[in-house]
């Protein structure tokens, strides 16, 4: 089992600025602490996502830590002209060392999209041809050359392509994935998933990535990450914990649901109920002793059929030092569930 980190950078609280310094700083917690991977949300017009130009803040988080890897869950890719993305991605990759993973997704709100003149219609057909694009680009940056591409809505003739990522032929792929039908293709192409989904329908998702993997007559030693997200608070008493994670889920759902409810909306394939009490019934977050959050992770994982768990230690209105005594409280643990 490996252990990652997943974060909106959600606004929930304090002037920007420090906001993005209270996140740098536990940046550098994670990465102290042994975790593998940061993997930052990319939204926009909503608190919910403060970062809305993920690539700025991985940035400065490549300064700010040494071993952990970065990268956006996900680049909508069809709010970004795909050649822009592509040189954005190989600085990124470059600026830390090799550590950059690339999610790419073509945007869980249509409201987003909306604002940027997609489509419903075009966001689909845009992310695969910018997909399809960004990869040749980056192969070619490994080997050099020019860029040529015809498409429907992207064309490129004759394109000197001069940067390039650190890891050929590009950074490894990952995705969101919440159905069971959707872990065909990644797995088809080897590309990490995450979920927000329950145990139960994160082991479908599994299952099926696993069922489409052993067909092509792979092993299970190569099985790419297959990952789970929750929030997650941790403090020496149950109670503490609970009483942190019922303040600051408050106004991270307020966050989470805002632009929707302003458009008289609702988000597709995911939900959150209205209380931390009912997110944990949901089996969506976790909250205790550090001996209770190592069980419950445990239990999860093993139904849920992951190899790798994504905690969301900063949320709402918690504080650096709520969040950092989390993530130690974490740390400590972290080894004997094999992380």
């Amino acid at each position: 089992m490996e252990f990652g980190v997943f974060d909106h950078l959600d606004h929930g609280n304090g002037d920007f600025a420090k906001l993005y310094e209270m996140r740098l700083a536990l940046i550098e917690a994670y990465d102290a602490a042994g975790f593998r991977g940061y993997h930052l949300a990319e939204h926009h017009a909503t608190d919910l996502g403060a970062a809305p130009s993920p690539g700025v803040f991985l940035a400065a988080a490549a300064q700010r830590s040494k071993r952990l890897r970065l990268g956006a869950m996900v680049f909508c890719l069809p709010m970004y002209h795909p050649i822009r993305l592509m040189e954005e991605i190989c600085m990124l990759d470059q600026m830390s060392g090799g550590r950059l993973d690339l999610g790419i997704g073509r945007g869980i709100s249509p409201i987003e999209n909306a604002y940027f003149g997609i489509s419903p219609e075009n966001a689909p057909a845009m992310y695969r041809e910018a997909f399809d694009l960004i990869r040749q680009g980056l192969a070619l940056g490994a080997e050099g050359g020019d860029l040529n591409f015809k498409g429907g809505y992207y064309n490129v003739e004759a394109m000197p392509v001069v940067l390039k990522p650190v890891q050929n032929p590009h950074p490894p792929l990952w995705m969101g994935v919440g159905l069971p039908d959707s872990a065909v293709w990644p797995a088809e192409n080897a590309i990490n998933i995450i979920s927000n989904q329950a145990a139960e329908k994160v082991r479908a998702v599994t299952d099926r990535y696993r069922e489409t993997w052993a067909r092509a007559g792979r092993p299970e030693a190569d099985l790419p990450r297959l990952g789970m997200t929750r929030h997650v608070v941790v403090a020496e008493q149950r109670e503490a914990a609970l009483a942190l994670a019922r303040r600051a889920y408050k106004p991270w759902r307020a966050a989470f649901y805002r632009l929707w409810d302003r458009h008289g909306s609702a988000p597709v394939g995911v939900s959150f109920p209205e209380t931390f009490d009912e997110l944990i019934e949901a089996g969506q977050a976790i909250a205790g002793t550090p001996e209770e959050v190592a069980e419950t992770i445990r239990k999860q994982s093993e139904a849920a059929g992951i190899n790798y768990f994504l905690c969301r230690f900063a949320f709402g209105d918690l504080t650096l030092e709520e969040a950092r005594r989390s993530v130690d409280l974490f740390a400590a643990m972290k080894g004997a569930l094999g992380g």
